[in-house]
């Protein structure tokens, strides 16, 4: 079968463990021919986001096509706010997909798929979405207008050619329903996950004591993991002051990512605590080792793809409580922080390092179930209702 990935709402990641490139590598194990369509919008060296100077066609490790599109002209800018291409509906035809999945419908020229689909009503077609009203809509103008007015009126519009819409977590399924008004019979879960083909391979013991002797660490140590976006919203910070709180020699804190501008002083003083350890900016495989390695993975702030890969890796984690993001706990292998303040990051830590009995069966349930609900070979295989 002939699958057609579309990112146009937002960035594609050449060589990343995102959603956006695990679903087509998955796909094509699965034998089918696929392409991937995407913006010029990536991320730098440094995990910031950037542009891809030029439209480029060629193909990834993994085996699928990636053609890059630029922006159309001229009105570039006015384009490049709300998305319109070029020659999408030219790649389409030239295509000729069996299956078109769309990641997020928010980008203008959904108006020349939705024509393409009249005229090829054979073509199957699924929907993600990764919005909701907590990394976006948060202006009168986003909320109102663009996803109450303008993306509801194209899922209207679309509906009809779509076999189902998928919210990658519970409170963005809800997103679905209430900001775009698709009918709930067209909604499912569909979670974000973890490569199970590369953490399957991954040797935990020898990452385990090469990651120690490359950090100075002991295996005594009980090591908390950190990290990604260091931002105001993501609250590291509170578990840096945790840790440092906490002040016991074996409890240690490895931090990794980028730090905001606005969180470098912050950071600068917290990260002088004699056990916190800062790894700067990693890859996608990097980090995995570095959640294989963990004994805790805590996230006390707002949602990103990392919370279901720290799961995946079967590390028991904390995250913060969220309404409608609780779909990270598969039995038992993580708790949720209702407050985010240090003294509950700091209790919960405490707990844990003391009560072996209870962070064993969180690490348990942990290994036992958190591969097999998150792979990514799976979930490819339930996107396209196979």
């Amino acid at each position: 079968m002939k699958i057609v990935h579309l990112c146009l709402s937002s960035f594609y990641i050449d060589n990343y463990s995102y959603q956006e490139n695990m679903l087509p590598k998955y796909h094509v194990r699965q034998g089918h021919e696929v392409t991937m369509v995407a913006s010029l919008v990536s991320f730098d060296v440094r995990g910031k986001p950037c542009l891809i100077e030029n439209e480029t066609t060629r193909y990834d490790k993994d085996g699928y096509k990636v053609i890059r599109i630029d922006y159309k002209r001229p009105f570039y800018l006015f384009n490049k706010f709300v998305r319109i291409y070029n020659n999408t509906s030219e790649i389409l035809e030239q295509e000729a997909p069996d299956l078109i999945f769309i990641h997020d419908f928010s980008f203008l020229d959904i108006r020349k798929v939705i024509k393409y689909l009249k005229k090829n009503k054979d073509v199957k077609v699924f929907v993600d979405c990764h919005t909701d009203y907590i990394n976006s809509a948060k202006t009168w103008i986003s909320k109102n207008i663009f996803h109450h007015l303008i993306w509801r009126f194209y899922g209207k519009l679309l509906s009809p050619y779509v076999e189902m819409f998928y919210g990658v977590t519970p409170l963005r399924c809800d997103f679905l329903k209430d900001a775009y008004k698709i009918d709930p019979k067209k909604i499912e879960l569909l979670v974000m996950g973890i490569d199970d083909e590369l953490i399957t391979s991954k040797q935990r013991t020898v990452i385990r004591n090469r990651l120690l002797a490359q950090l100075g660490l002991n295996d005594s140590d009980f090591i908390i993991i950190s990290g990604g976006k260091i931002d105001s919203n993501k609250n590291i910070h509170h578990v840096m002051q945790a840790v440092n709180d906490i002040n016991k020699k074996n409890v240690k804190l490895v931090l990794f990512g980028n730090v905001a501008p606005e969180m470098q002083d912050d950071f600068d003083t917290l990260i002088k605590g004699r056990n916190i350890y800062y790894v700067n900016w990693l890859s996608p495989d990097e980090i995995l080792d570095y959640f294989v390695f963990g004994d805790l993975i805590i996230f006390p702030g707002s949602h990103s793809v990392l919370w279901e890969q720290a799961v995946g890796a079967g590390t028991p984690s904390v995250f913060k409580y969220w309404k409608g993001m609780t779909h990270v706990d598969v039995g038992g292998n993580c708790k949720f922080l209702y407050k985010g303040t240090v003294e509950e990051i700091k209790e919960v830590i405490e707990a844990l390092v003391e009560n072996n009995g209870e962070y064993v069966k969180m690490k348990t349930i942990a290994l036992e179930r958190g591969i097999k609900t998150f792979a990514y070979s799976d979930i490819a295989r339930r996107s396209i209702k196979m």
